[in-house]
């Protein structure tokens, strides 16, 4: 940002009546946290955030009508080390930038793409963490900007690259900071707290996906060879599944859950998360066993939801979300997700256009 700029993050407040606005995302988030507070419990987050960065700016991007788009690299860059030093002009006032903002880079990285980075930022309390996460996208942006470079946080920009992630990992502790995932006597390390929990996200993860892809592009980026999850199972080291359990057989034993897209919002992504989390741990819910071998081929897995229509529904009939977030607010994210796929329904895409504008 520009040198001097102050950045304000606050709560959305009713006019009238002083309270807090219900279903603002950051008072969403609160009230999950107030709930897992009362059980004496704490949760430590943090969300990678994947992008891809454009040798045009963004007023170029704009008079293209955003086409003809070009990479800053030309080839997969994941752990390239001369790919990621030609980027520096941008990566490097940005970790920089970010670090004079009190907030700790642990580090940047070339992803699985041509153009496709990663920042990853140190761990915190949800609240922090989702803060922290809309300070630096937007730091990214304009960053990029003053750079004479355009960033996109599109979950998937284009159907021949890879799309771009939001993983959250998540742990729980005690008020005293103690872990409660972990028991050394437990499989993997997992305490039963955590299987508990697990089997919470696994088993609400269709009512919390519109949470974790708002959009009608975010459900282009499930596909299988590319990463990103298409089945909500579990594993250890398997990049192929919703949820992974990381750092096993240690105190820092955590999920990450690798459904969410670059395009989430942080407040309701973590706030959904905490309230599978919960009623996991409230329901002793039992942890279906670990998934070996490769999801994508996987038949009787369970499907990640395919489109934003099938999310809406599962958000729509959720008990779990309703009893945890309030009637009102689930009432208005479905609103908010009817309303982005009736305003992709009424436009004629490129595609329609080069398909049948001939051939028709």
């Amino acid at each position: 940002m520009a040198r001097g700029t102050a950045f304000i993050l606050c709560d959305l407040i009713d006019h009238a009546t002083h309270e807090p606005v219900p279903h603002s995302p950051r008072a969403v988030l609160k009230k999950q946290l107030e709930r897992l507070s009362a059980m004496g419990l704490q949760m430590t987050t943090a969300t990678e955030l994947e992008f891809f960065i454009f040798r045009e700016t963004f007023e170029e991007m704009q008079k293209r009508q955003y086409h003809h788009m070009t990479p800053i690299s030309p080839y997969n860059e994941d752990y390239h080390i001369f790919q990621t030093t030609r980027e520096e002009d941008v990566m490097r006032p940005i970790r920089n930038g970010l670090y004079q903002a009190g907030i700790t880079v642990e580090s940047s990285k070339g992803e699985a793409d041509a153009g496709q980075a990663e920042l990853n930022i140190h761990y915190s309390d949800p609240l922090a963490m989702a803060d922290t996460h809309v300070l630096v996208k937007n730091a990214v942006k304009e960053i990029a900007w003053q750079h004479g470079r355009s960033v996109s946080f599109m979950a998937k920009w284009n159907h021949n690259a890879a799309g771009s992630s939001s993983h959250i990992h998540q742990a729980l502790s005690d008020s005293a900071g103690k872990s409660v995932f972990y028991d050394p006597n437990g499989a993997h390390g997992m305490s039963r707290t955590m299987e508990h929990a697990l089997a919470g996200l696994l088993e609400y993860a269709n009512d919390t996906t519109f949470f974790l892809a708002p959009y009608v592009n975010s459900y282009k980026r499930f596909a299988a060879g590319t990463f990103a999850p298409t089945s909500t199972v579990w594993s250890i080291d398997n990049r192929t599944a919703g949820y992974r359990v990381v750092a096993p057989n240690t105190d820092a034993v955590r999920v990450e859950c690798r459904i969410g897209g670059s395009d989430l919002n942080p407040y309701l992504a973590l706030a959904s998360q905490i309230a599978a989390t919960i009623a996991g741990i409230e329901g002793k819910l039992e942890l279906e066993p670990e998934f070996s071998g490769n999801a994508y081929g996987a038949e009787s897995a369970r499907s990640i939801p395919a489109t934003l229509r099938a999310a809406t529904e599962s958000l729509r009939g959720s008990t779990m979300l309703r009893e945890a977030m309030g009637n009102d607010v689930i009432d208005h994210y479905v609103r908010c997700a009817e309303w982005e796929q009736e305003d992709f329904d009424r436009v004629v895409t490129d595609y329609e256009v080069k398909r049948g504008f001939e051939q028709a």
